[in-house]
């Protein structure tokens, strides 16, 4: 049988807006977000036996029903009626519980790649609709680029990619729920980016507006829980970081930076105290 190789990279939010809470216990929110090319690689490969297998060396990693790409390989083996059973071998880069969609990216490149495997021949469309069962960050991960998401994150407008620029991300040695963040949201203390004028800045490829524009309505509530962010983020400032932001439900933190030697300074200013930091790129085009 043979092996598909699938990349899963990791997103950041531009905005991130909660709107209120739903009916069915999520949160209603409004996201602009956009991929990097920090990148999870995943290799399945079809197996003759009827189960499901995740490989990976990275201790906090499961190998069962708790991970997502376990999960979406089980939801199309019993959509589609698949046989065979898959192996899945996953060299993971993105940091786990960070607030950057990494095990989402993981159960979309699992669509993906499933997808091609099996010559089921969905579209990437009908790929994210499935994506929606799984998590609320997977449908946007099926499709990458740059999109405004909105309900809990599965209704998706695709818009252009930011103009090219570098970014710092920097997690401290901690693992944020989600869960427990939305949780700790109260709507009444609720800061609201401009999500508009975020959209107009890409459009217009404007690199300042962008920056001007950052905003993350979850982000008071993880930096009450966790202190270390607020120090990621005023390091990256005082290093010259011209737009700083929580991303997701955190604990990441990322800095955009139009030129190399600049990130590179941020970087090492981060270095001392952060466990986990990268330099990467906005990749922002789809898959």
């Amino acid at each position: 049988m043979r092996t598909i190789s699938v990349k899963a990279p990791a997103k950041i939010n531009l905005t991130l807006d909660v709107l209120g809470k739903r009916p069915d216990g999520y949160h209603e929110v409004e996201m602009v977000m956009t991929t990097v090319d920090l990148a999870d690689r995943l290799e399945l490969t079809g197996l003759e036996s009827d189960e499901i297998r995740i490989q990976s060396e990275h201790a906090y990693v499961p190998n069962d029903h708790r991970n997502l790409a376990y999960r979406a390989a089980e939801l199309l083996r019993e959509r589609f009626n698949i046989q065979q059973g898959v192996e899945i071998v996953l060299d993971k880069q993105i940091p786990v519980a960070a607030g950057l969609a990494g095990g989402s990216s993981d159960a979309a490149a699992t669509l993906r790649g499933m997808n091609e495997l099996f010559s089921l021949n969905l579209s990437l469309e009908e790929l994210a609709e499935l994506g929606a069962e799984i998590g609320s960050d997977v449908s946007f991960c099926v499709i990458g680029g740059t999109a405004i998401a909105r309900g809990r994150g599965e209704q998706l407008e695709m818009i252009p990619a930011p103009p090219p620029c570098y970014v710092v991300l920097g997690k401290p040695k901690i693992g944020v729920s989600t869960a427990d963040v939305y949780r700790a949201v109260r709507m009444e203390e609720v800061h609201h980016p401009d999500t508009e004028a975020m959209v107009e800045a890409i459009r217009q490829k404007d690199f300042h507006g962008i920056c001007e524009h950052l905003g993350n309505s979850l982000e008071s509530v993880t930096l009450k829980l966790h202190p270390e962010v607020k120090q990621i983020k005023e390091t990256m400032r005082h290093c010259g970081a011209e737009g700083v932001l929580m991303s997701g439900s955190g604990p990441t933190v990322f800095a955009l930076i139009e030129h190399e030697q600049k990130a590179h300074r941020i970087y090492n200013g981060l270095k001392g105290f952060c466990p986990e930091v990268f330099v990467v790129r906005i990749l922002g085009k789809r898959h």
